[in-house]
């Protein structure tokens, strides 16, 4: 049963930030907002606890957490915001707790944002953030995480990659990606009246706004997509409670279909990108991205859903 502030947190969002994206008009208005205030400096607690340094790649910063004694794995973080805000507290907070149980190196890159800049300086950005980290690490070493637009923008990376020939990241940890804008899924639109946060006519307008005209079906804007066959072992994270996550399921099956070891947490009641919110269902979650990538053993789950995939934790 989802927690007391998991509904709290719910109860705030569906009359707040849901209103962003109730249409294009208001998406603007909060992208207006959202540019008065936006600080995508690490807080100031955060440069306290770990060695944080700043470079620049393509006139954008790049911020870099040192690693623990020893440790050579890498973490790439592609933060959310619907390609149209910056990164935020949550995210950084997120960022400081991997940094903290894991002990990997993570570069977290300032990339450019909609509708300022779009698809190609986006990844034309973090596409030489990439190519830096394979002059600095293994590709074996690298994992790529991302939340919402930032796990969209973790596989269609590396799919860009791999059409390059560049050497792929070992792991993906997506959490709430966005895989499929095309709309071509009619479970999405039931599963908009269940989400307390995301709403399709906002949503539509920040694709518009960044995808340089590239039709939204095209695998660069929805890469369930593209060749999933070349993805590497992949944590999922979904919840019942999001837009998104009728399409990840998709991905999910079609990924395992692929060829790739894929898993999967869904949880019910969960709105999208929950990980990020501290509360006791982000623990869990949290828990499971260090199990995944340290293979650690999580508990196991009270219950089960029968999801075709294969392995999966529901909770």
């Amino acid at each position: 049963m989802p927690s007391l502030k998991s509904h709290v947190v719910s109860f705030v969002l569906r009359h707040s930030r849901k209103k962003a994206f109730s249409s294009p008009e208001n998406l603007q208005r909060w992208i207006a907002c959202a540019r008065k205030t936006e600080d995508h400096h690490p807080p100031a607690l955060l440069r306290q606890r770990f060695d944080i340094t700043t470079r620049t790649v393509d006139g954008f910063p790049v911020y870099e957490i040192a690693p623990r004694a020893g440790e050579r794995k890498r973490i790439l973080y592609l933060h959310g915001g619907a390609y149209v805000f910056e990164i935020t507290a949550y995210h950084w907070h997120l960022i400081a707790d991997m940094a903290d149980r894991l002990g990997y190196a993570i570069t977290v890159p300032i990339y450019p944002i909609a509708p300022e800049h779009d698809f190609h300086a986006m990844f034309g950005m973090v596409g030489d953030v990439y190519r830096r980290m394979l002059d600095e690490t293994e590709a074996e070493d690298i994992v790529f995480m991302g939340d919402s637009a930032g796990g969209n923008m973790a596989v269609v990376l590396t799919m860009m990659a791999h059409e390059e020939g560049l050497p792929l990241p070992s792991r993906h940890v997506l959490i709430s990606p966005g895989l499929d804008m095309s709309l071509a899924n009619p479970e999405v639109f039931e599963a908009e009246r269940n989400d307390p946060w995301l709403g399709i006519p906002g949503g539509l307008e920040a694709i518009r706004m960044y995808s340089a005209g590239i039709d939204r079906g095209d695998w660069h804007i929805s890469p369930l997509y593209g060749n999933l066959s070349i993805l590497p072992k992949t944590l999922l994270l979904t919840g019942s409670h999001d837009l998104l996550s009728p399409d990840n399921l998709i991905f999910a099956e079609k990924a395992r279909a692929a060829g790739v070891e894929i898993d999967v947490v869904y949880e019910e009641g969960m709105f999208h990108v929950w990980p990020l919110i501290d509360m006791p269902e982000a623990r869990r979650a949290r828990q499971h991205i260090v199990a995944f990538l340290t293979g650690e053993t999580t508990p196991s789950p009270n219950w089960a859903v029968a999801w075709p995939l294969q392995r999966q934790t529901a909770i």
